[in-house]
């Protein structure tokens, strides 16, 4: 196999599990990341856990729109997979425009060179905020865009709006977009996971930090919502898993360019849920947690956080039928690979 895809945003979190991924599958990768909200040592870790050392990664802004040209002017590319975004809903409600200037300017940005040097096929990072007051569960066919509540989710919708447009109207593209749930885990190695740079305001972040003692406790919001627990659930997706699902979209992207014989202008354009389809609550992660770590988690209730629905996931029988994927990994395989890569990373990339 010899595919040339363009990972952005590919020392990230969900972005190196991905290449790694890749890489174990065979396919020549090349990063683009900033190392905005992702650490140089990440590549060093990756190139460990494939035992590669030729990975060639662009500190490039997607925003540059002359350093995009050089990078694919150097190389044509089949594919690209596209991560590349800030992400804290908290920085988002703060400073809006930064969240649209690099999100969405920056795909308008990748997109154009894209099409400039001929390169048509990209699988796009989205998340399941789109949904935003969708009835439960989440199926692709929702109507989505309604009650999003923060910038962060409005520029996944946008962006999805996007791609759909370039779809309809310009010949030759095919487009995946992935809808994420609660991407949480590490690699079983221990070797990469999740580093947040700033404040983390997800629980599995925040969780990590009460167990390192970084944190005196775990605040859990609300205990009084109508779900089995009286907690928040939450469709919880094992990193590993996810990266796996942006292979069986970017090879069914491939498949179909093969199977394009007769007319190569034609589309492709689909859009899948990525997640676990059951829900898992917050005190069920907790006790999972505390089933694994080897001293106590100190936890209390406080009150709801404001907008917090009571649990949502995903119908995932799309990604199942057609994509032939699905998770393989449990709740305590979430959570023991977590706490592997806290052990041996208690900073961070940072040790």
């Amino acid at each position: 196999m010899s595919n040339n895809i363009l990972v952005t945003g590919g020392l990230g979190f969900i972005g190196s599990h991905t290449v790694v991924e890749l890489i174990n599958r065979g396919y020549n990768v090349d990063i683009i990341d900033n190392l905005t909200n992702s650490n140089i040592e990440c590549l060093r870790r990756i190139k460990k856990i494939v035992n590669i050392e030729d990975i060639t990664h662009y500190n490039t802004d997607i925003n540059d729109i002359q350093q995009m040209r050089k990078i694919f002017s150097n190389k044509q590319f089949d594919a690209v997979i596209h991560f590349a975004a800030y992400k804290s809903v908290n920085e988002s409600i703060e400073n809006p425009l930064k969240y649209y200037n690099n999100n969405v300017c920056g795909t308008i940005t990748l997109l154009q060179v894209m099409e400039e040097y001929g390169c048509k096929t990209i699988v796009f990072s989205s998340s399941a905020t789109v949904y935003g007051s969708a009835e439960l569960p989440y199926h692709e066919n929702k109507q989505v865009g309604i009650g999003i509540t923060n910038p962060y989710g409005k520029t996944k919708y946008m962006i999805e709006e996007i791609l759909r447009d370039v779809s309809n109207t310009k010949k030759g593209w095919k487009i995946s977009i992935l809808r994420y749930f609660n991407p949480v885990g590490a690699h079983p190695s221990g070797e990469i996971g999740e580093d947040p740079s700033n404040i983390p305001n997800n629980l599995m972040p925040i969780l990590m930090q009460v167990c390192t003692k970084k944190r005196k406790e775990l605040n859990i919001y609300g205990n009084d919502y109508p779900t089995p627990d009286s907690t928040c659930r939450r469709d919880y997706v094992h990193v590993v898993d996810l990266a796996k699902g942006h292979i069986c979209a970017v090879e069914a992207l491939f498949k179909f360019k093969l199977n394009d014989t007769i007319n190569t202008n034609e589309n492709y354009f689909d859009i899948f849920n990525l997640g676990s389809g059951k829900p898992t609550s917050v005190m069920e992660l907790l006790t999972t947690m505390k089933n694994i770590v080897p001293h106590d988690i100190p936890y209390k209730f406080v009150d709801r956080m404001p907008g917090d629905l009571a649990e949502y996931w995903a119908d995932v029988s799309k990604a199942k039928n057609i994509l032939n994927w699905e998770t393989t990994k449990t709740v305590h395989d979430i959570c023991n690979d977590t706490w592997t890569w806290i052990v041996k990373n208690p900073n961070g990339y940072s040790n």
